[in-house]
């Protein structure tokens, strides 16, 4: 089985550094199924073409098992070692799994570019025929181009055959293109040559990220996908409808917990809540605003400082600020708000308002947090939230942390160009958030410091950035 990637973009070599595969070596890896070989047929700064080269060996998957089939020579005599399929996903994964998860080492602007890309597949067989073969490809963008092939020209009766000799081209990022295909060919083959169990729901929404839950076909791609097991394709149909019916505050909440899950090891969010407590406890602030306050965690933190605080040393006011509503029920329902005694109900406000239009209620606060909110913002309505903060609510104090971007490199879980969380419309570098503070300072009246949140690492900072503006 043969499949080719080209590339013309100038110079066209990079591709190896995208594979991580050198042009001049013929590399081997061996597969539990065969051996999968990479060499490039042509490389040179206008094409590039690396080739993947599967030999599956069908005699050995089935040495040692039992000999109870019905058909006994269908387990040698069969078209796994000549044509695409669940084999080719399975090497695809193995031997270019670093440029599948989207990473590039000496390349990293690359990985994340979208370059011309035609992939040649020798064999390829469909089961619905081209029709079937375009309906998968054309909504994602490709040109298909697909010649059938017969069963025997020497016998015109035996009638056509299943598969394609199939050609695709499409400008994309390389890491898009082995997804679709990761998924999409064992699809057309409607078979997979192992056990198809739950996990195969996470290789499938992890691979269709991005695609297959607006994909017009996901339906029919999960079900052939994990072989039409309706208990299977049922959970998978769901969680890919599931931000379909969900309302936008429930979609926040579910990707909010997705940022946290991928921050626990280093229980980051543990820790901006600390950095920002100490912030606010050494500057003495009596009414507090919390803007972007989620579920209340901070919230939290403040009502349990204030209650272990002497009388005259405790926080007069603390008001949490959210656009969404569900995001203040669950606040409400976590804090046990109905609990509160009257001197408590009094001290807590909770306020459905957005962070870029003026709000009246927002005024007369020492201090105010904005923890993991400004990247939420497209950044055009960035001026506009400039101004509620520092112009309209203007409190003598104000706390703004934001992700740094240069240290996603170090979370494995997280691919290649990917932002922390789906709902994040930009993440700063260090010197691009400190170029921003400096000139809202400036604009507006105010001193600014810049700290760290998390481990320090010596190349790319801690995980957390934080400004305090002080007026």
């Amino acid at each position: 089985m043969l499949l080719t990637i080209s590339t013309t973009r100038v110079p066209a070599t990079d591709l190896g550094y995208l594979l991580h595969k050198h042009p001049d070596r013929l590399q081997c890896f061996p597969m539990t199924f065969g051996q999968a070989s990479v060499f490039y047929p042509e490389a040179n700064a206008d094409k590039c073409t690396a080739a993947l080269l599967l030999d599956v060996d069908p005699v050995g998957l089935v040495r040692g098992k039992s000999k109870s089939d019905d058909r006994p020579l269908q387990q040698y005599v069969n078209d796994r070692p000549y044509v695409a399929s669940s084999f080719l996903s399975v090497a695809l994964a193995q031997v270019f799994g670093t440029a599948l998860s989207g990473r590039c080492k000496d390349r990293p602007e690359l990985a994340e570019t979208a370059i011309p890309l035609t992939v040649k597949l020798s064999v390829l067989p469909c089961r619905g025929g081209e029709k079937f073969l375009r309906q998968m490809f054309e909504p994602l963008g490709y040109q298909v181009a697909a010649k059938p092939l017969i069963l025997d020209d020497k016998f015109p009766e035996w009638g056509a055959s299943p598969y394609f000799a199939v050609e695709l081209e499409n400008t994309l990022r390389l890491a898009d293109l082995l997804s679709h295909l990761y998924v999409l060919i064992p699809v057309l083959d409607d078979d997979k040559h192992y056990w198809v169990g739950d996990d195969e729901i996470d290789k499938l929404l992890r691979h269709g990220e991005g695609w297959l839950n607006s994909h017009p076909a996901r339906e029919q791609i999960a079900n052939r996908y994990l072989k039409r097991q309706r208990r299977l394709t049922r959970l998978a149909v769901a969680q890919l409808a599931e931000e379909d019916n969900l309302d936008p505050d429930d979609i926040a909440v579910v990707r909010a917990s997705e940022e946290e899950v991928l921050e626990q090891r280093i229980s980051l969010n543990e820790q901006r809540l600390e950095a920002v407590m100490e912030v606010l406890k050494a500057s003495g602030a009596q009414r507090v605003v919390d803007l972007g306050c989620g579920e209340g965690k901070l919230l939290r933190l403040l009502l349990a400082e204030s209650a272990l605080a002497k009388p005259s040393q405790r926080i007069a006011q603390i008001t949490g600020v959210d656009v969404s509503y569900r995001a203040l029920e669950i606040a409400k329902e976590r804090l046990q708000v109905d609990r509160f005694s009257p001197a408590q109900q009094s001290r807590l406000q909770l306020i459905q308002s957005s962070l870029i239009y003026r709000d009246s209620r927002l005024t007369d606060f020492d201090a105010a947090a904005v923890i993991e909110v400004i990247e939420h913002l497209d950044l055009e309505r960035l001026a506009a939230f400039e101004r509620v903060l520092f112009e309209f609510v203007r409190p003598k104090l104000a706390i703004v942390t934001t992700p740094n971007i240069e240290y996603n490199v170090r979370f494995e879980n997280l691919p290649a160009g990917k932002f922390r969380h789906r709902d994040h419309r930009f993440e700063w570098t260090r010197t691009e958030f400190q170029a921003w503070a400096h000139g809202v300072a400036e604009r507006f009246g105010f001193g600014v410091d810049f700290r760290g949140i998390g481990s320090e690492d010596l190349e790319v900072g801690s995980p957390t950035q934080m400004a305090v503006f002080t007026r």
